[in-house]
Parts: structure tokens; C-alpha cells; sequence
């Protein structure tokens, strides 16, 4: 909270009086321009610029006049997860409701009367734009709930509210799974439509949506930068398990060919796009209406993002003959070993059919030979006990699907694994604990990870 409001220049924070009495006490000396606390519920303590909301809001003389605003106004500022470093101030402009409005409709498949949960924190992207913005544009009804993750409570809720359309991430879901057969699930009548993002969903998330909820599990990919879904599976299409699916209506995506150093390769000008089946960078040609229009602070940053008029996402993905797009890693994250560019969700998604397996988080560590060799670090599923028996049952299990180049040489058990409060592995954080190496920026990591 204080590094997000020192990046922005924070000068009014609301906020609650548990969070004023437990978080933000020795904040403010560290926040010279934040000059009022609104506190809903009443402060925890008195000081200077610290206000009741209740009773200010109660000696309100009424309505106050509405700001004009234009399409281009800034509007919103979020931060990403900070998977790879430093968070980054992200920002939107009014002009970002079209996406949101557009997108809830073909890549969620919002209508009238639905009744809609999407799980994720609103001080991320996806809570803002899919939690408050893109219900509210659509009149639909929108279950908020505070409490942390419980597998029971989340059925309940699902079953109790009559959910229609559910948005959650696979890091959820693969928490849903590992949970199974702990209790009889009610059943769910009014669910027609689950949706993910966050991470690549695995192929085995999604077949476990169909026997465990009657549905597929559409997956879909955006970013903080793209302000809303870009590529989504649509309701209207089969789902190809393990795919990103299709780019919206609207949204023109392509698969840059990258050159040995990383960086798109340009002929005449122009950049290559790589043929189908072979990896490349993700892009979007700019122009959408929820495109970010800047890194808060960053110029500079900002501007090396874009290449010929493309966005360069930093997403390593590959592209079917039907047009399907595939994720492969954070190109962060591809790891390099012995010639072979790895993506770290290709094994996951392996080690993830295991039936011993409830999650997996794979990095490249240093290797004398190969340069990198690919090691994995595995949560159990319920109820199993780690063993190097079952190290060893594992890697062989990767090995007979991935061939031995690609397969992890490792495999170490972990109680969790380290996620953003957003839900994302952190691999990075993976690698360098492994490695005994300093953290880092660890400001959005999950509490107790």
C-alpha cells in the first residue's frame, strides 16, 4: 500500500478502520503528500488529516457537480503484479469502458439477469475492470465476498447466490482441485459459463472443470497494459484445452519472429511475424479503446513496449493453423538450456496430469553444461506424501511425455507456492531461493508465501 501510494502521488486514501488500525500506523511519515484519511466505520485513532467518511458524508450539503471528462482523461491507475521486478504504475484513460463493456459480452458472455462472481482482488486489474466496471456497464447483479479462499464457502457461494457466470484464476482452480472429493459439492443449476485468467490454464484444469462442474473452463489472456481481455475461448466455439484461444473482435494480434537476441527481427522496415507453430512474441497492433497510454513516471519504458506500431507483451505464445494462440512462458521466464528455448508452462501442464501433482512451478537453474537445466518444484495433492520415490516417479513421468531435453532434471515438494496477491507464480522467487540469492521486490507477494 505505501509503495503503491508513493508511486502515485497519493493524496486521499480511503479506507477501513481494521486496515487504519493495523496497516497504516507509521505510514503517513513515510507519505509526505498524502494529506486526508477517509475512514469508513470511524478512524482507530485521531491525527492530522484523519476524517470519519461517515460523518462527513452524513454533513454533506448533497450532490457535488460532475468533472467533464474526455475519452483520453485519465481514469484509472493500476499496477502490475511485479512477477519479473518493480511493480509498474499502469495507465487507463475513460475511454477503457468500451473494452470493458465489449469484452464482459463476447468473452464472458454476460446478458441481462446474470448473475456474476468474479473472484479476483479489486486492487488488481482484473478486480476493477471485470469485478466493478464491466457489471456495472451491464446492469447485471455482481456477488462481492471479502473472506479469503475456502473451497467449501466458495461452493457455497457459487450454489447459495445462484451464480450464472463465474471468473476466478487457475491458481483457484488448482486449489479447487487439490480440495476434491474432501466433501459432497452441491449441485450447481444455475452455473453456465466458467471463465480464467491470470496464468495459462493447463489442459488438465480445464477436463477437470467438465467432470467436476459440468463445464469447460475458458480460458482467456490480457494484461495489466491491455486494460481487457485481448484473446479469449469464446462460448460460442470448442474449447481447445491448453489454448489461449482467439483474439476478440477487434483486436488484431500476431506472433513476432524474434532473433537471437530476443528482439523482434525487421526486414524493409517492418517486422517479421513468425509462421504458424513456431515461437514468437506476442503483439497487438495499438489503437484499442482499454490500451494503457503510459508507465506512470516511465517514458522511456513505455515507449520501448511498442515496435512498428505493434505492443510487444513480453508473452512467449505460438500460433496455430486455425488461428488458435498458445502460451509458452513470460520470455522472463523461457529457459535455455542445452540450445533448447523452454517454456516453463509446457512441463507444468506435463507434471500437472500426475495424479500425485496438485501444482508446479518449473525455472531454469545455472548449469555447467547445458547452461540451464530445468528444475521443478511440486505441491502434493491431498493426501500424498513426498518421497524421492515419488521425485523419482514424477521426472520419469515428464520424461515419457516431454523427451529427457525437456523434462525437469529435478523435482523438489513444496507446502505452497509463491504467488502474487493477484494469483501468479512467481518463478522468479522460485529461482532465486533455490539459488539463495536476495528476494528482491516482494511487495506483491501473498501473505505466508
Amino acid at each position: 500500500m505505501r509503495q503503491r501510494m508513493a508511486l502515485g502521488g497519493a493524496a486521499v486514501l480511503v479506507t477501513t478502520t481494521a486496515i487504519h488500525r493495523v496497516k497504516l500506523r507509521g505510514v503517513r511519515e513515510a507519505l509526505p503528500g498524502l494529506r486526508h484519511v477517509l475512514v469508513a466505520g470511524g478512524p482507530a485513532e485521531e491525527g492530522p488529516g484523519v476524517h470519519d467518511l461517515g460523518a462527513l458524508m452524513a454533513a454533506a450539503a448533497g450532490p457535488a457537480p460532475v468533472a467533464p471528462t474526455r475519452p483520453e482523461t485519465p481514469a484509472l491507475l493500476h499496477f502490475t503484479s511485479g512477477t519479473t521486478g518493480t511493480p509498474k504504475g499502469v495507465v487507463h484513460v475513460h475511454e477503457a469502458v468500451v473494452a470493458h463493456h465489449a469484452t464482459a459480452r463476447s468473452a464472458l458472455d454476460l446478458h441481462p439477469g446474470d448473475v456474476f462472481w468474479c473472484t479476483a482482488d479489486p486492487g488488481w486489474v482484473t478486480g476493477t475492470s471485470y469485478g466493478i466496471v464491466a457489471p456495472l456497464v451491464h446492469g447485471v447483479t455482481s456477488v462481492v465476498d471479502e473472506g479469503e479462499f475456502d473451497a467449501d464457502r466458495w461452493y457455497a457461494v457459487l450454489a447459495e447466490e445462484r451464480v450464472s457466470v463465474w471468473y476466478t484464476a487457475p491458481t483457484a482452480v488448482r486449489m479447487l482441485m487439490r480440495a476434491a472429493g474432501a466433501a459432497p459439492r452441491p449441485p450447481l443449476p444455475d452455473l453456465r459459463f466458467v471463465a480464467s485468467v491470470g496464468e495459462a490454464l493447463d489442459a488438465e484444469a480445464v477436463r477437470w472443470g467438465v467432470d467436476a462442474l459440468g463445464l469447460p473452463i475458458h480460458d482467456n489472456w490480457w494484461q495489466t497494459e491491455t486494460g481487457a481481455i485481448m484473446i479469449a475461448n469464446l462460448a460460442a466455439l470448442p474449447i481447445r484445452p491448453g489454448s489461449m484461444g482467439l483474439p476478440l473482435p477487434g483486436v488484431d494480434a500476431t506472433v513476432l519472429a524474434l532473433g537471437d537476441d530476443g528482439r523482434p527481427l525487421v526486414r524493409d522496415g517492418a517486422v517479421v511475424e513468425a509462421p504458424a507453430g513456431v515461437e514468437g512474441e506476442l503483439a497487438l497492433r495499438r489503437g484499442w479503446p482499454s490500451m494503457f497510454r503510459a508507465y506512470l513516471g516511465q517514458e522511456d519504458r513505455y515507449r520501448a513496449c511498442f515496435t512498428d506500431g505493434w505492443y510487444r507483451s513480453g508473452d512467449l505464445v505460438s500460433r496455430d493453423e486455425d488461428g488458435h494462440f498458445w502460451f509458452v512462458g513470460r520470455g522472463d521466464d523461457v529457459i535455455k538450456s542445452a540450445g533448447h528455448l523452454i517454456g516453463p508452462f509446457e512441463v507444468e501442464s506435463v507434471l500437472m496430469e500426475h495424479p500425485a501433482v496438485a501444482e508446479a512451478g518449473v525455472v531454469g537453474l545455472p548449469d555447467p553444461v547445458a547452461g540451464q537445466a530445468v528444475a521443478a518444484f511440486v505441491v502434493p495433492a491431498a493426501g500424498v506424501a513426498p518421497s524421492d520415490a515419488l521425485a523419482r516417479d514424477i521426472r520419469g513421468f515428464a520424461r515419457a511425455r516431454l523427451g529427457a531435453a525437456i523434462a525437469p532434471k529435478t523435482v523438489a515438494f513444496r507446502d505452497r507456492l509463491p504467488h502474487t496477491r493477484s494469483g501468479k507464480t512467481m518463478r522468479r522467487l522460485l529461482r532465486d531461493r533455490a539459488l539463495g540469492l536476495p528476494e528482491g521486490d516482494v511487495s506483491t507477494l501473498e501473505a505466508g508465501a
